[in-house]
């Protein structure tokens, strides 16, 4: 191994799924290990600005289609594919900004729901770490070395979404609603079929009443859920990772299958952290050590 490639880790799930607490478990990760890692949001390979998406979302519904974030037509997977890429072979890439809200694109005095300009990346980082709605599609998996799913099942999912757009966006529930309907087929089409190729997939269950999620008033808590682990064999041979061991450290948790872990909702980034640490060093260290036989290779041969 003596070419150096930077090793790449994708978070995909759909909005509102919860991918923020894999982001929080892996910040504590890398804060822990040392570990400066390049982080990219989904929402900024998005084609359209917000303002700009409705008139596309719109446009479409006249002819009769459904246009939404979910389908690869509006987002940049080509742009994101090359970023992955050029970051896979020199640890840097071209990358912009999503302003979500008005505090956020305050801060570059550009109004809220477009894009920060494209940069080329100048920091020195270990490791990029994408979390996003396309973090398993065919134009960028084969550059992911570690692809991870976050995937409620579909009621608890839409509970999150509309009480996430309600209270944060301002939208009122029938729009939400309807947002939700028009992306059904995209992401049966579009999202479903990447957890097929994850690597690890983190599944809550809530254990409460969900069968009407369009009139629940809250999202259920950690404390009643449940989240089903799913490692596929490869990652568990590779990395030698202990199920059995990590069900004693976790109280009330249980094997379901050979390769699937059942955990108490409360338990889940703990669990993350415990799963992805050694993963996640594994990474970083075969990429600085392909790095260092690369100087010593290139030292040798100047002394030459």
């Amino acid at each position: 191994m003596g070419k150096r490639e930077f090793p790449i880790v994708a978070v995909t799930g759909s909005s509102g799924a919860g991918t923020s607490t894999v982001r929080d478990a892996f910040s504590h990760i890398f804060y822990r290990e040392g570990i400066q890692a390049l982080l990219v949001e989904g929402d900024s390979y998005h084609r359209y600005t917000r303002s700009d998406m409705k008139k596309a979302t719109k446009l479409a519904k006249q002819k009769g289609r459904n246009l939404s974030h979910f389908s690869p037509e509006a987002n940049l997977l080509d742009d994101l594919a090359e970023l992955f890429k050029n970051y896979k072979a020199q640890g840097q890439g071209k990358v912009r900004h999503y302003l979500h809200n008005d505090e956020e694109a305050l801060q570059w005095g550009l109004k809220a729901g477009t894009f920060t300009p494209w940069e080329e990346t100048k920091d020195e980082t270990d490791l990029l770490l994408y979390e996003g709605l396309h973090g398993g599609m065919p134009e960028v998996r084969p550059y992911v070395d570690l692809l991870i799913g976050v995937v409620p099942i579909i009621n608890l999912e839409w509970i999150q979404k509309i009480q996430r757009d309600n209270e944060t966006r301002g939208y009122d529930t029938e729009s939400i609603v309807e947002a939700i309907k028009r992306r059904m087929d995209d992401y049966v089409e579009h999202i479903t079929p990447q957890f097929s190729h994850t690597d690890i997939n983190f599944q809550r269950i809530p254990t409460v009443d969900t069968s009407n999620p369009f009139i629940s008033r809250e999202v259920p808590s950690a404390d009643e859920s449940l989240v089903v682990i799913r490692v596929k064999k490869k990652i568990i041979k590779k990395y030698n990772i202990d199920l059995v061991n990590m069900k004693h450290m976790i109280e009330n948790s249980f094997i379901s299958r050979r390769n699937t872990l059942v955990i108490p909702g409360t338990k889940m980034s703990f669990a993350m952290e415990v799963l992805l640490t050694p993963i996640i060093e594994d990474l970083v260290k075969n990429s600085k050590n392909a790095q260092r036989i690369k100087k010593k290779k290139k030292s040798t041969r100047h002394d030459d």
